[in-house]
């Protein structure tokens, strides 16, 4: 049955010119944007495990409700957000994506809304963001994990690889972070928080945040330095026009969706889940076969593991289930690591020897054994070259898989019996000494006596492992921007261990 659009009172649709651009009035052709991410629902986990909402009329024998401008502005004028949502054109051509065009799509994230919003308005709160902001997940991703976008942004968040990356997400061919629901949200929360130490306005935030500062300053001095969404509307990428009406549409229909007969879609599995640290490789199949828990559904609650492994072994990884079974799985955990272990996790694999390869492993038939203890800041590049080895024998004789290597372990080092005096000592040389040995002095950063008596800041030493946001977290009220910009460093800065970056006191 085709739908029936009824227009309320009879009233005529007027477009509604956007103040701030001199009444300009904004083509809604951007629109196509949401109604893309809107797509990227289809056939995914949650989908099918959704059911009708409660009244259980039939989808087409509900007809679209279209109102007046009036009726929306009011309407968006009785929300209360911290963010501004005005109403015009753009606008109200993202309203009906939600409320006409994409509606079954909008009804399928009405349902998962009592999944995500939760975790995502918690974590936000841990971070003094507004709540209301959970609404960025709507037009970044539709409310689904496993969306990647024609240009890589991933995950919940549409996280690009690099920005992932620079906010603490791991990133590999295993375990990506960017599909993890709560650690991509961690990671956006302090990204938002960061950007709006930035701009001081949440319509440049949200803007920001779907194309990047970059472009958003860029916008801002095209435009003849201001700083309002709507004063910079044509200077930004086109996708990103539409992002934030898509929000302020989004914030709309999430509130007044019953006054458009939508129905939100009831998840039909439980929403009470847990997660617990596991510190043994499981493969989500073994877990699958012997709790009997769909498949599926482990699929879908735990989005990160790329292959279905959880690669607990290396470093304790979390699994995401539904409470009742945290209980059974605590019990059964030692049965579903053995459970057809041999096969999900093949024995010869790993301890298989190349038939062919371009490495020659070195005899040490002669050669005099030492020992090297793992300092801070050390990698295997820097310590094959204080032997003089290559770094391949370092990981062939100490058994070492890529280049992970921790603080105090024991690394075996084979030299040459006559060259045995001169290298014993490198073990207990500082840093710096034993790159002089090798001509490679480490130049230190230089604190003037004016700095060190300066009680506004003070200087901290990178650590191996350290990122800017780790060193932020550290200091009340220093965001990872903040770090960035006082050491002129990019957003996608690197920093060394020994680096000493200066930091801003907060009052």
């Amino acid at each position: 049955m085709r739908r029936i659009v009824i227009l309320i009172a009879g009233i005529i649709f007027v477009n509604v010119p956007v103040s701030a651009v001199n009444d300009t009035i904004i083509t809604g052709s951007d629109s196509e944007f949401i109604e893309r991410k809107l797509d990227s629902l289809t056939h995914i986990w949650f989908l099918e495990r959704m059911v009708p909402g409660e009244d259980n009329f039939a989808e087409d024998a509900l007809p679209v409700v279209e109102f007046p401008d009036s009726v929306y502005r009011e309407r968006l004028h009785n929300i209360h957000s911290v963010v501004n949502l005005p109403y015009n054109s753009v606008v109200k051509n993202h309203i009906h994506v939600y409320t006409g065009k994409k509606r079954s799509n909008f009804e399928i994230m009405l349902g998962m809304r009592e999944y995500y919003f939760p975790m995502i308005e918690d974590i936000f709160d841990s971070y003094g963001l507004p709540a209301e902001l959970k609404y960025m997940a709507v037009i970044e991703s539709a409310l689904n994990p496993n969306a990647v976008s024609r240009v890589g942004a991933t995950g919940l968040w549409q996280f690009m690889y690099s920005t992932g990356r620079a906010y603490g997400l791991t990133i590999n061919s295993v375990v990506d972070e960017r599909r993890d629901p709560i650690k991509s949200t961690h990671a956006a929360a302090r990204y938002i928080k960061d950007l709006y130490n930035i701009y001081n306005d949440w319509g440049l935030v949200i803007a920001a945040y779907n194309c990047g500062p970059g472009n958003v300053n860029k916008a801002i001095r095209r435009s003849g330095n201001k700083k309002d969404y709507w004063e910079i509307y044509y200077r930004l990428p086109r996708e990103t026009r539409g992002y934030l009406p898509g929000y302020i549409a989004a914030t709309y229909a999430m509130h007044y969706y019953r006054e458009h007969n939508i129905i939100p879609r009831k998840v039909n599995f439980s929403l009470a889940t847990d997660t617990i640290m596991v510190t043994r490789d499981i493969h989500l199949e073994q877990m699958s076969e012997v709790m009997n828990i769909p498949l599926a559904e482990l699929k879908a609650l735990n989005p990160q593991y790329r292959t279905l492994i959880v690669p607990g072994r290396s470093k304790a990884m979390a699994i995401n289930l539904p409470i009742k079974y945290m209980g059974d799985f605590i019990s059964l955990q030692d049965s579903v690591a053995a459970y057809r272990a041999d096969h999900y996790f093949k024995p010869e694999l790993k301890n298989a020897s190349p038939t062919q390869s371009t490495y020659i492993p070195p005899s040490i038939n002669g050669k005099t054994k030492l020992t090297y203890t793992v300092k801070e800041g050390d990698n295997l590049g820097y310590i094959a070259s204080w032997y003089n080895v290559g770094v391949s024998d370092l990981r062939y004789w100490n058994n070492i898989y890529r280049n992970l290597i921790r603080i105090n372990q024991k690394l075996a080092v084979y030299v040459n019996p006559s060259e045995k005096e001169y290298y014993s000592v490198v073990d207990g040389l500082s840093f710096a000494e034993k790159q002089a040995r090798i001509g490679k002095p480490v130049i230190v950063q230089k604190i003037t006596d004016e700095e060190t008596a300066d009680n506004d800041y003070v200087y901290h030493t990178v650590r191996y492992g350290d990122t800017v946001w780790d060193i932020a977290k550290k200091y009340s009220g220093v965001s990872a921007t903040d770090i960035l910009n006082l050491n002129g460093l990019s957003q996608s800065g690197k920093i060394h261990a020994g680096q000493k970056l200066k930091i801003k006191k907060k009052s």
